[in-house]
């Protein structure tokens, strides 16, 4: 999946896709995490703001995930 960079002290770059509802986020130590069934709303949401803030309190914990590495 191709991210883009984030501005984020935990958070490196961010992917999404639409289709799958499948975000991607890669974080600073280099581990990424794949979270599924998020809408596309939340990802546009992720980005707008602090990005490191809003996957803690929307994110983590709420979708099921999957480590890709």
């Amino acid at each position: 999946m191709e991210r883009e960079e984030v501005q984020s002290s935990a958070i490196t770059s961010v992917g999404y896709d639409p289709l799958s509802e499948v975000l991607e986020i890669e974080f600073a130590s280099g581990a990424i995490w794949q979270y599924l069934g998020v809408p596309e709303a939340e990802h546009r949401e992720l980005l707008s703001g602090s990005v490191g803030k809003y996957f803690h309190s929307q994110i983590k914990d709420k979708y099921p995930e999957n480590r890709v590495r």
